[in-house]
């Protein structure tokens, strides 16, 4: 017996056309599974370099810290803890703006970022934060070593510190600002990790550079610091869910196990430590090559997620899904 004309066929098509417009209806079609155009990435790798740029993370954290710590220690008299910080500092964002520029192949393009400000740009206000920073560091450390000019000296001190917080930490957010999954999925918790890494740093350098009956303050920094990074960083990778597998797979998961190594015997090394000079100086070294590994192990999780594609488009679909359910 023909059917009439326009008359749709019973069987699955049937309930798919009737399934859209009645709620509670179970979905004929099953969820489709996650694939890729023969497995292509979404996403273009970032272009950045190793190590200029997760060296150039690591030493702006460490400057940024270290003169916090050296304003701390220059307001509890602690001179030689301070010097020590200073110097530091200066040294690590030198080195820093030497990795930067070199990533970005000729000074003058550093210099082209200065010709304006753009507060929604974290590459535009990390520019001139540098552009400020880099000065008052030196001359910080410069007045500290010379012993001359100390009201200079200690108006530098204050600028250093000022602007320290923001330089440790505006590169958590200059991550965050790209499309690339494991940085962008993270932008809650990666400034707290960014800031945590570079307080470890920072006291970590303190108790390499003083003996330990000046670095108390040091080692507190560096405590305080690394129980900041640790409990962010597990965090960030709870809440990922699978966005965060990148931080606990491969290279970067070993980075960032090998970092989370050293932070914990930096620390058992700096509380057992007491006179030994060569034992806080070994503890020392131990939690500054922690944040290092942190800083690289965070940059490499990000290319990683940047390679597979069920990082971009899974969190997009999990979003859909969300809205959808929502929407009924």
């Amino acid at each position: 017996m023909s059917r009439p004309p326009g008359d749709i066929q019973d069987g699955p098509a049937r309930s798919r056309w009737r399934g859209r417009g009645q709620r509670g209806d179970r979905p004929v079609v099953p969820r489709a599974e996650f694939r890729s155009y023969y497995g292509r990435p979404v996403l273009k790798e970032p272009v950045w370099r190793a190590p200029d740029v997760p060296g150039y993370l690591f030493l702006g954290g460490l400057a940024g810290a270290s003169s916090l710590l050296a304003a701390f220690a220059q307001l509890a008299g602690n001179r030689e803890l301070s010097r020590a910080a200073k110097t530091g500092a200066a040294g690590a964002i030198s080195l820093s703006a030497v990795a930067l520029v070199h990533d970005l192949g000729r000074p003058e393009r550093f210099l082209n970022m200065l010709r304006v400000f753009k507060v929604t740009s974290p590459m535009s206000v990390g520019s001139w934060l540098l552009a400020g920073y880099g000065p008052a560091a030196g001359a910080a450390a410069a007045c500290a070593v010379t012993g001359r000019l100390p009201r200079a000296g200690a108006a530098a001190t204050i600028a250093a510190a000022a602007l320290g917080p923001g330089i440790a930490t505006y590169t958590a957010a200059l991550l965050c600002d790209t499309a690339v999954p494991a940085w962008h999925e993270g932008y809650r918790e990666m400034p707290y990790v960014f800031a945590g890494s570079a307080a470890t740093a920072a006291g970590g350098l303190g108790m390499l550079a003083v003996s330990p009956a000046r670095g108390g303050q040091a080692v507190r920094f560096a405590v305080l610091g690394a129980a900041t990074e640790l409990t962010a960083k597990n965090m960030l990778v709870r809440r990922l869910g699978d966005t965060g597998e990148p931080y606990q797979a491969g290279r970067a998961g070993s980075l960032l196990q090998a970092g989370e190594v050293l932070t914990a015997a930096g620390l058992a090394g700096a509380v057992l430590a007491g006179r030994s000079r060569a034992m806080a100086a070994v503890s020392g070294a131990a939690l500054v090559a922690a944040s290092a590994l942190t800083r690289f192990g965070i940059f490499e999780a990000g290319l990683a997620s940047a390679r597979d594609p069920k990082y971009t488009v899974g969190p997009q679909r999990e979003r859909l899904r969300e809205r959808a359910a929502a929407d009924t």
